[in-house]
């Protein structure tokens, strides 16, 4: 199978979701109409009806493919009363943005390292924003098993370190976005959303030792020499605090990792500074043919409070499912009732699912969106609804229409996913009646029958953010708000 991406971009959604909503109609009950309309229900000639849907909690032990430009998550939940704890690394390589050039002149014209900082952005956070977090930063060993292209994995071992821990700063996460002058000479800068680390002079005594020879410590020669002598940086978090931090590492503006230095010139000191950088979607000058990027971040998930006794119990129907942002979690959806009902005209198909409230939602808010695909008995490939999702291709990227086909939040506070012509074919020419899966990915990847293809959907674009309650298929506490499928159709 060949590989495609098919680009989901989030950044449009506010302005064209208002144009789809101002053209709703209701059919007793709230429906954002797709692609034509539904005639109204009169129980003569057009039915309502509703199939019970089962669901089930499961663990989604899987991988997500890091992107160089993708942001990182940093940081720790202790103890989310729903979900249980969470603990995020990043991990990152540094270069250069010319080789061949010695960022400190030459080795003999240093006489000084004043000292060295390491500048995060800083882009978002999830959770308690008034929590105290402290960062440490360590090198990546040589033989940790970091690559150019890593992955976010469900309670995947962090990287291996060398050395003594490099430097380390505490943050209070709401006071990131102050703007905080720094004043050196020539170098005088107001900057916000910014950490700022200051890291040990070793450092900047060690880099000032490379060269561009052909040698054992030409780092400056080309990029793959430099990530032979310096790997790169680990950023660990302590095991403390209730909040998740996202930085940039592609932010060459505020991302970087700063050597302040004194040389001799012409007689007189001067002061002066080397940057490096993490290039994760770009290339630097020289040479391109041997520049590489590698980015992991290691997010651990601990099962814990209500999803861990729902992950514990025996129900194949359970009457809450619990969802975050991968890595986590994911749920099955069957709906048996799709195998008996009889050949008729699909005008509406849709599964709905409301959010229920739980404890601290007002702290861990929703995921941006929601996925849904089908998976085969083996639980081994997943399958894009074709038909529903309107997949187009536009100068040799993809994309689906989400309008259409759903996953995010609904003006009447629900999830809708409408699979009208999926259910058209099931009951017309009786096709296979899917397990459904449910979950809150970075990147989707499912394989379109119609493309003869394995696709890759951008839902997101940061991992272990947001976290919702959903009633089940069983949910009894109020029974019209369980997750059910709401069919209108016309019977032959």
């Amino acid at each position: 199978m060949k590989n495609r991406n098919l680009v989901f971009s989030f950044l449009a959604i506010t302005a064209s979701l208002i144009t789809v909503l101002s053209a709703c109609k209701k059919i007793n009950e709230a429906t954002e109409l797709g692609s034509g309309l539904i005639p109204p229900v009169d129980n003569i000639n057009t039915f309502e009806t509703y199939l019970d849907i089962e669901t089930d909690n499961k663990l989604f032990n899987d991988t997500t493919k890091v992107y160089g430009s993708d942001y990182l998550a940093l940081g720790h939940i202790v103890g989310d009363p729903e979900f249980g704890s969470t603990h995020s690394n990043a991990y990152f390589d540094l270069g250069r943005s010319a080789y061949m050039l010695n960022p400190f002149v030459s080795k003999d014209s240093v006489i000084g390292i004043d000292s060295v900082v390491l500048s995060l952005s800083y882009v978002a956070a999830y959770g308690d924003t008034n929590t105290v977090q402290t960062l440490r930063v360590y090198e990546i060993a040589q033989n940790s098993g970091f690559q150019d292209t890593a992955y976010y994995k469900y309670n995947q071992a962090d990287f291996l370190t060398t050395g003594t821990e490099l430097g380390n700063k505490t943050i209070q996460i709401n006071k990131l976005d102050d703007s905080i002058l720094h004043i050196r000479k020539r170098d005088t800068t107001k900057l916000a959303n910014v950490i700022r680390i200051p890291l040990s002079s070793s450092l900047g005594q060690r880099f000032a030792q490379y060269d561009t020879t052909n040698s054992v410590a030409g780092a400056y020669r080309t990029d793959s020499l430099f990530k032979k002598l310096f790997r790169g940086l680990a950023i660990v978090a302590d095991n403390a605090g209730n909040a998740i931090t996202y930085i940039d590492a592609n932010d060459d503006t505020k991302t970087k990792l700063t050597v302040y230095f004194r040389v001799k010139n012409a007689g007189a000191i001067d002061t002066t500074t080397a940057d490096f950088f993490h290039y994760g979607g770009r290339y630097p000058y020289y040479p391109y043919s041997t520049f590489t990027v590698g980015q992991a971040n290691i997010i651990t998930r601990t099962a814990g409070g209500n999803w861990a006794s729902y992950l514990a119990n025996a129900t194949t129907n359970d009457d809450r499912i619990f969802l975050q942002s991968i890595p986590g979690s994911y749920a099955s959806l069957k709906i048996p009732g799709l195998d008996t009902f009889k050949n008729a005209v699909i005008h509406r198909a849709e599964i709905i699912m409301t959010p229920l409230r739980s404890t601290q939602d007002n702290i861990y808010s929703h995921p941006a969106a929601l996925f849904l695909d089908r998976i085969n008995a083996a639980a081994d490939t997943a399958f894009t609804f074709d038909a529903d999702m309107t997949i187009s291709s536009s100068g040799g990227s993809f994309s689906y229409d989400y309008s259409l086909f759903g996953g995010v939040i609904k003006s009447d506070s629900t999830y809708r996913f409408n699979i009208s012509r999926y259910v058209q074919n099931m009951v017309t020419k009786r096709t296979s009646n899917y397990t459904l899966r449910l979950y809150a990915p970075v990147r989707a990847f499912s394989y379109s029958t119609g493309l003869g293809e394995n696709n890759q959907f951008y839902i997101s674009d940061r991992a272990a953010y947001g976290r919702v309650v959903i009633a089940g298929g069983s949910y009894a506490v109020i029974p019209e708000k369980r997750m059910r499928m709401r069919l209108v159709y016309s019977k032959l």
